[in-house]
C-alpha cells in the first residue's frame, strides 16, 4: 500500500493547499482511509501522522501563496474578481477571526482550500496562522481518520452507499451557505 500512502498524501496536500484542489474529496477520503485502516489496508499509525503533515504543509503553502499575492492584490485597481473592498474585509475578518476561521474551515470542504491563501493575502501573521494550522490540521485528520475508523470497527460491511452519504453530508454546509447567501441577496 505504499503508492497509497503517497496518493493520500497528495490529495490532502493538494486539497489543502492549491486553489485547484477545491474539488477533491478531503472529509470523504479522510474517512475511508480511516476505515480502511481498521480493515488492515493501512497502518494507522503510519497514516494518521503522514495525512497531518500533508495537512498542515498544504495550508502553509497556501498561506505563502496568498502571502506573496496578497500585495500585488491590494495594488492593482479593481478587478472583476479582485476587488480592494473584498480585500480590506478580509483583513479585517482575519484580525478579528481569524484562528478559528483557520481551524473552521478545515471542516468545510472549498472553504478549506480557499481560507489559508485568503489568510495570507490577508495579511495574518504567520506565527499565528501556523499555531491555528497545526491545531486545525491535527483536529482535522484525527477526527475524521478516527470516525472512519471506529464505523469501519462498529459496521461490518460497510459499502459504498456508506461512504456516499458521508460525502453528501460533508459538502450540505456549502449548500446550506450557498442557499443563505443567495436568500439574502434576494
Amino acid at each position: 500500500m505504499t503508492i497509497g500512502y503517497v496518493g493520500l498524501f497528495a490529495i490532502i496536500f493538494v486539497e489543502t493547499g492549491l486553489f485547484f484542489g477545491f474539488f477533491l474529496p478531503g472529509d470523504t477520503l479522510l474517512l475511508t482511509a480511516g476505515i480502511l485502516a481498521q480493515r488492515g489496508h493501512f497502518d494507522v499509525w503510519v497514516l494518521v501522522p503522514l495525512l497531518v503533515i500533508a495537512a498542515i504543509s498544504g495550508d502553509a503553502t497556501g498561506y505563502a501563496i496568498g502571502r506573496r499575492a496578497g500585495p500585488m492584490l491590494f495594488a492593482r485597481d479593481d478587478a472583476r474578481f479582485f476587488r480592494r473592498a473584498h480585500l480590506l474585509r478580509a483583513r479585517a475578518f482575519f484580525e478579528r477571526h481569524g484562528g478559528k476561521a483557520i481551524v473552521l474551515a478545515r471542516f468545510m470542504a472549498i472553504v478549506r482550500t480557499f481560507a489559508p491563501a485568503a489568510a495570507g493575502a490577508a495579511g495574518m501573521s504567520y506565527g499565528r496562522f501556523s499555531a491555528w494550522n497545526v491545531l486545525g490540521g491535527v483536529a482535522w485528520v484525527v477526527s475524521m481518520v478516527g470516525i472512519g475508523y471506529t464505523v469501519g470497527n462498529a459496521v461490518p460491511n460497510l459499502d459504498v452507499v456508506l461512504i456516499a452519504v458521508i460525502f453528501v453530508v460533508s459538502i450540505i454546509p456549502i449548500g446550506v451557505h450557498w442557499w443563505r447567501e443567495r436568500r439574502t441577496r434576494a
